[in-house]
């Protein structure tokens, strides 16, 4: 009989040891079936062992069952307390937590900041959309005003591709409207050999105008920023905008005036410095009416 003692304390040793384990290793969400199983252990354990006890009982003499029934009220075995096991699974808690479910806890700090900013940002373009509204159309108003300039001068404006080449294409094709061609008057060095189907117009009036400068440096050289060099290739090899410097060298180059019409009404005019210039280039100059800012066109006589 001892020997079954000795085996049920073991077995209620282990038992506990194992319950423990399971309720250390518990999570909140799995806290409250775990407990459910623990008690269902405990409860298979004591019928087993009870039935062991009656099996030995119905085997044993009755001076045998006086012993067990006095050996019965011995102590039982000490249960952890309950408040203990809280805690341990409590200490425990944070640490069977996924690494993933305490990141979710946590508040996402960033996203919130960029909800934030974008919603400034939405704020911003609201705001700036409805002031837009009680601005004046600067676009709208230079075309009409353009019209009106052309329509009291008699022109007729010819659209220009808008890219960096405008304003040589634009007097390319005021040379040819008006039968000029488009060869300088002198012998430029670096327009020899250059025939005008060879390329394209507005590229024979950037050769042109690099050259003319290259061949008068001494006119040009105190308005440059950079070297001469630099300046002239870039003319001639890239589509760098021409300005006031470029139509100076056309109007020499090719002996004309040339008249560049604004939407203020002003008319800029670039004189060749020749008495016996008899032809004139129209232009119309845009600050607002193109996508990549200022622009020209070339103005022909209207039919």
């Amino acid at each position: 009989m001892e020997q079954l003692q000795s085996k049920h304390r073991q077995q209620q040793k282990d038992l506990q040891a194992q319950i423990t384990q399971k309720k250390k290793s518990a999570t909140k969400k799995t806290r409250k079936g775990v407990n459910d199983e623990c008690a269902e252990l405990e409860r298979q354990l004591k019928c087993k062992q009870e039935l062991e006890i009656v099996d030995l009982q119905g085997r044993l003499n009755p001076k045998d069952v006086t012993d067990i029934q006095d050996s019965s009220s011995q102590p039982a075995i000490e249960q952890p307390d309950d408040k203990v096991v809280e805690h341990q699974i409590q200490e425990m808690s944070i640490k069977s937590v996924p690494v993933k479910d305490q990141q979710a806890q946590k508040p996402n700090r960033q996203k919130a900041r960029l909800a934030r900013r974008a919603a400034e940002q939405e704020h911003m373009v609201a705001q700036a959309a409805k002031e837009a509204q009680g601005l004046p159309d600067l676009r709208q108003q230079e075309i009409d005003a353009m019209r009106t300039l052309f329509s009291s001068r008699g022109l007729q404006e010819h659209e220009i591709r808008s890219d960096g080449h405008c304003l040589y294409a634009a007097v390319a094709d005021q040379l040819t409207d008006q039968n000029r061609g488009l060869m300088p008057k002198e012998s430029l060095s670096g327009v020899i050999g250059l025939t005008e189907p060879s390329s394209a117009p507005y590229k024979v009036t950037r050769s042109v105008t690099a050259s003319y400068i290259e061949d008068h440096a001494n006119d040009f050289l105190p308005f440059l920023e950079e070297p001469l060099n630099d300046y002239v290739g870039k003319i001639r090899d890239t589509g760098e905008w021409g300005g006031h410097l470029e139509l100076m060298a056309l109007a020499k180059a090719y002996d004309v005036d040339i008249n560049v019409v604004q939407s203020s009404g002003q008319i800029e005019k670039i004189e060749s410095g020749t008495e016996k210039s008899k032809s004139t280039l129209w232009l119309s100059y845009y600050h607002h009416n193109f996508g990549l800012g200022e622009h020209y066109n070339s103005l022909r006589q209207a039919s």
